[in-house]
């Protein structure tokens, strides 16, 4: 099992990657700022992490630029390669298309309305995509939000089992005799084409003063910026539908373009802690205009 300075360290790294998706993320690097050797770098963060440092650089940056290409019509295949950290189309087309058995283009211009999504295999959940897939778009406000500092644990996995890393972050806030009221969750993971199981998410709690010591729990801070907030409300089971309808609908007409940050939730009512399973919340989706 991992120490709990182990996760912290590698925790440091998985924030530099998420941030600079688009920048050279050499193993020499990462491990420098893990402060360990090379080799024993490769070692911990397989350990942390459970797949190797370049796996897991090359399936986000897989996942990111699937985003854009369904997303951002307006941006070339080039701009999105370039973005996800690939210097040609040629290497970007190789990997996407190893990666999800179709090339870059074919996957732009499938129709997200009828392609399969795999959250659909949840039935609870494909029972809820069936409720609410008529609704009509919830009202938007375009906010410019400002950064929040945050800790948080990280979770691999959509599902109830998200339960326990609230459960971590609330005996530690408990400990600390920090306030627990301002609750946000980091998708940074479109579930439309990751599978649930491989999706990644970050149980957040907003902090007014530093973190003295590192472990299980870390520090981060969600940038701020532009972001389209809609207030949505449900059960369990209905939120990745409601995140689907919204990106597949009112995205496209938008006249915005996704961010690379990560879309996050800010919980009013927190369906993972609810005896009732119930949510109440604003969907915080990172966003800019085409220029």
């Amino acid at each position: 099992m991992p120490t709990s300075q182990q996760i912290s360290r590698i925790n440091d790294v998985l924030f530099t990657i998420h941030k600079s998706l688009n920048q050279p993320l050499g193993a020499k690097q990462l491990a420098g700022i893990a402060a360990y050797s090379e080799q024993h770098f490769h070692r911990v963060f397989q350990q942390v992490v459970g797949e190797p440092v370049h796996a897991y650089i090359r399936r986000i940056r897989m996942e990111f630029a699937a985003n854009q290409l369904m997303f951002d019509h307006q941006s070339s295949v080039l701009d999105i390669a370039l973005k996800s950290g690939f210097s040609s189309v040629s290497s970007f087309s190789r990997a996407f298309k190893a990666t999800f058995s179709m090339s870059p283009g074919q996957w732009r211009n499938q129709d997200s309305q009828v392609q399969d999504k795999p959250y659909l295999i949840d039935e609870e959940i494909a029972q809820a995509y069936e409720r609410i897939q008529h609704r009509a778009l919830p009202k938007v406000n375009l906010l410019e939000l400002p950064e929040r500092h945050v800790a948080y644990v990280r979770h691999l996995g959509y599902g109830r089992s998200i339960r326990s890393a609230w459960q971590l972050l609330q005996a530690w806030a408990n400990a600390e005799q920090r306030d627990f009221s301002q609750q946000f969750g980091l998708h940074h993971s479109n579930p439309a084409c990751v599978e649930l199981a491989k999706c990644r998410y970050v149980a957040c709690l907003a902090i007014d003063r530093p973190l003295k010591n590192r472990g299980l729990v870390n520090s981060l801070t969600i940038p701020a910026g532009l972001h389209g907030v809609f207030k949505l409300a449900g059960k369990y089971g209905e939120l990745l539908p409601q995140i689907s309808h919204i990106l597949e609908e009112w995205l496209p007409a938008s006249g915005f373009k996704m961010q690379s940050t990560p879309a996050y939730v800010h919980y009013h009512k927190n369906h993972f802690l609810a005896e009732d399973e119930r949510f109440e919340l604003d969907f915080c989706l990172p966003i800019s205009l085409y220029l």
